[in-house]
C-alpha cells in the first residue's frame, strides 16, 4: 500500500512540476514567473522527500534542505527588490 501511494504522490508532484514549468516558460509578467520558480523548488524539495523515504537514503535530505533555503532566500530577495519601487 506503501509502494502505491508513493508512486500516486510522485506522479502527481511530477504533474505539477509540468504545469509550474508551463507557467515559468508562458508567465506573462515577472511576478507570475517568480512565483513558478519558488513552487518548483519546492515541488523538486518533496520530489527528494519522498524519494528519499523510499529509497531509505536519508543523505539526500540535505540536499532538499539546501534547496528550500535557497528557494526562501530568492524570494525574499525578489521581495525586496519589489519593496524598494521595482516593480516587473
Amino acid at each position: 500500500m506503501l509502494e502505491v501511494a508513493t508512486h500516486l504522490t510522485l506522479v502527481t508532484l511530477g504533474v505539477a512540476l509540468l504545469i509550474a514549468m508551463t507557467r515559468l516558460v508562458r508567465g506573462p509578467s515577472l511576478p507570475d514567473r517568480i512565483v513558478a520558480m519558488d513552487l518548483i523548488g519546492v515541488l523538486v524539495v518533496g520530489l527528494i522527500v519522498v524519494l528519499a523515504s523510499s529509497t531509505g537514503v536519508q543523505a539526500t535530505l540535505d540536499a532538499a534542505l539546501v534547496i528550500a533555503l535557497v528557494g526562501f532566500v530568492g524570494t525574499v530577495a525578489y521581495a525586496t527588490y519589489v519593496e524598494r519601487g521595482h516593480p516587473e
